[in-house]
């Protein structure tokens, strides 16, 4: 018999996520909207994610980072699902079914092993060429493999407002890839279903109560 996940909360202290504005921390933010319940948050730089400080905490120097009193959790998939499991009343981890919650780990995973990892040449071009002078093309060529990964995430939300068919912890992380490409001039040109996703997230209270606490404007 598969017993249900221990949601208890550790002791001492409320959640508080580390994050730089623009990076994929800002799906966990959301999460925290859409749950509900206090949190706080702490901007970083790319400076201070290099401090003796930080590296105390998270040895890996990145964001997102997650604190849960005496907890802390690194990795994107890793926090959402935590945090979705915290507060199962909010239903973010599918229909409550274990083909439900495999959907939504299913496309979690895709968007943070396929997704997010193809944009690494155009992020950082040098931790695949010596040559600058290629690094051009290496983005060039990777615009065009984000390309089909997005037909194929647009497909997925034919006749669907949510990735999975109900929304869950996957919708913010595919909104932070969606400003990625716009911020890289990645064509949408086509793409009607993953549009009209973008706008009704957009258009969430929670949604825009993170991007205006993390950038200051609204999307």
């Amino acid at each position: 018999m598969v017993r249900p996940l221990d949601v208890r909360q550790p002791r001492n202290g409320s959640v508080k996520l580390y994050y730089l504005p623009g990076a994929c921390a800002l799906a966990g933010h959301i999460v925290l909207e859409w749950i509900g319940a206090p949190y706080e948050t702490v901007r970083m730089s790319h400076d201070s994610v290099h401090s003796p400080e930080y590296r105390a905490r998270h040895a890996g120097g990145t964001v997102p980072l997650l604190e849960h009193g005496d907890f802390t959790l690194a990795e994107n998939v890793a926090i959402l699902g935590y945090l979705a499991d915290l507060h199962p009343e909010a239903g973010l981890l599918g229909d409550g079914t274990p083909r439900g919650r495999a959907e939504v780990m299913r496309w979690l995973g895709f968007l943070n092993s396929d997704v997010h990892k193809a944009f690494l040449p155009i992020f950082n071009a040098s931790l695949f060429l010596r040559e600058e002078a290629m690094a051009g093309e290496l983005a060039r060529n990777a615009s065009l493999h984000i390309r089909t990964l997005l037909e194929r995430l647009d497909a997925q939300l034919a006749g669907r407002d949510w990735l999975t068919g109900t929304r869950s912890v996957a919708d913010p992380y595919l909104l932070v890839i969606l400003r990625w490409a716009v911020s890289h001039d990645i064509s949408l040109h086509g793409l009607s279903h993953l549009m009209r996703f973008a706008r009704r997230m957009e258009a969430d209270p929670g949604v825009q109560a993170a991007i205006l606490a993390e950038e200051g404007v609204l999307a």
